[in-house]
C-alpha cells in the first residue's frame, strides 16, 4: 500500500535565552493509504511539535531546520505558501487540541465549516449549505444546527464541529492532536470511536497523536513511540505490545494498568523528560533507563530497521544481535 505521507529526517529547534532547544530532531515515520498512526510520548515529548511542522505552523523562535514531509509528491517544507494554502483542508487538515479555542464565538458552526469549502473548493451557496448539514450528520449532530453558535454546544460537541471541519474538503489524511483533552472520559471514547468509524468509513489516513497509550493500542494499525524530540520505536501495534525492543516503550506498557490482569503490577518511570536545550549526543533516555551503560551516555543509537516493518533506536539491539 502506498504512503500517503512520509516523514524522513525532521528537525524542528527553538531558539532560547540559554541555547538552542532540539524539540525535534531526525524524525522519520509514514503513514499509509487508510490507515491510522498513534504518535505517543509524554508530554513534552515534541508531539504536537512534530504535527505543527508537518503543517508549516511552526512561529518564531521555532524554525523547522531540516528534512522533509511528503504528501504524495508534493514536500509541503518547499511548497510555496499559495501551495501549502491551496492543500491545507483539501489534502490535510487537523483536529484541534481545543475546539473551543479552534471555534471563533462570533459566527455560526455553519458559517465556520461553508468558510472552508468554499474557500477550497467552486460551489454555490446552497451546495456549500446541503454539504454542511451533512458533515454535521456524519459526526451526529442535527443539520439544523448549522446556524448555532459555539457556546450553544457541550464541549464534546464542539469537539464533533471541530472533526465535521477537518473533513469539509474531502482530506487524504487527518491530524488528530490530542482531541480529547479537557473532555471527560465518557465524551473522550464517544469522540475516539467518532474518528476511528470515520476513519474505517472514509478510508480516510490518520495521526493520532496522544498519551493514552491503551486506547492508542486499541484503534491504531501502528504506533510510533517518541521521547525527548526522537521517534524511539515505530511498529505495527502488535509488535509494540508483544515484541517491544526499546526500554522506553517496554517502561510505557508497564507503566500503564492492564484492565484483563488486575494483578499486574503497574510501575512508573523515575524522573522526567530532559531539558533539550544545548543538548549533546547521547541516548536522550539514558538518565531513565535500568540497561544505559557508558555507549548510551556519549552517542546517539541510530534510528533503523530490526526486522521487517519494525524501526528502533537502541544500542540495546546491536549488543543482542552481536
Amino acid at each position: 500500500m502506498a504512503a500517503v505521507l512520509t516523514v524522513k529526517n525532521l528537525s524542528t529547534f527553538f531558539k532560547t535565552e540559554k541555547g538552542i532547544s532540539r524539540a525535534v530532531e531526525n524524525v522519520s515515520f509514514s503513514v499509509e493509504e487508510g490507515e491510522m498512526l498513534g504518535l505517543i510520548g509524554e508530554s513534552g515529548c515534541g508531539k504536537t511539535t512534530v504535527a505543527q511542522s508537518i503543517l508549516r505552523l511552526i512561529e518564531f523562535p521555532g524554525k523547522v531546520v531540516s528534512g522533509s514531509v511528503l504528501l504524495k509528491e508534493t514536500d509541503l517544507l518547499k511548497a510555496s505558501e499559495s501551495e501549502l494554502t491551496s492543500m491545507r483542508w483539501r489534502d490535510i487538515s487537523v483536529i484541534p487540541q481545543s475546539a473551543m479555542n479552534a471555534l471563533n464565538p462570533v459566527y455560526t458552526i455553519g458559517y465556520q465549516i461553508m468558510e472552508a469549502i468554499k474557500l477550497h473548493e467552486k460551489v454555490d451557496r446552497r451546495e456549500a449549505i446541503d454539504r454542511t448539514k451533512r458533515l454535521l450528520e456524519i459526526v451526529g449532530i442535527d443539520g439544523s444546527r448549522l446556524t448555532s453558535y459555539p457556546h450553544e454546544f457541550s464541549g464534546g460537541m464542539k469537539q464533533r464541529v471541530a472533526i465535521a471541519m477537518a473533513l469539509a474538503c474531502n482530506p487524504k489524511i487527518v491530524i488528530s492532536d490530542e482531541s480529547t483533552t479537557g473532555l471527560d472520559v465518557l465524551t473522550q471514547a464517544q469522540v475516539i470511536a467518532l474518528i476511528k468509524n470515520l476513519q474505517e468509513k472514509m478510508n480516510l489516513s490518520v495521526i493520532l497523536i496522544s498519551h493514552d497509550l491503551p486506547m492508542v493500542t486499541a484503534i491504531c494499525e501502528k504506533i510510533a513511540i517518541m521521547y525527548a524530540g526522537h521517534i524511539v520505536e515505530w511498529a505495527t501495534t502488535e509488535d509494540i505490545v508483544k515484541d517491544t525492543r526499546h526500554p522506553y516503550s517496554k517502561a510505557l506498557l508497564e507503566a500503564t494498568p492492564d484492565l484483563s490482569n488486575p494483578d499486574r503490577k503497574v510501575t512508573s518511570i523515575p524522573g522526567s523528560v530532559p531539558n533539550l536545550v544545548n543538548m549533546t549526543s547521547c541516548c536522550r533516555f539514558h538518565t531513565r533507563c535500568p540497561y544505559a551503560f557508558e555507549r548510551c551516555r556519549q552517542e546517539t543509537p541510530e534510528f533503523k530497521e530490526v526486522k521487517p516493518g519494525h524501526y528502533t533506536a537502541c544500542f540495546l539491539e546491536e549488543e543482542k544481535n552481536g
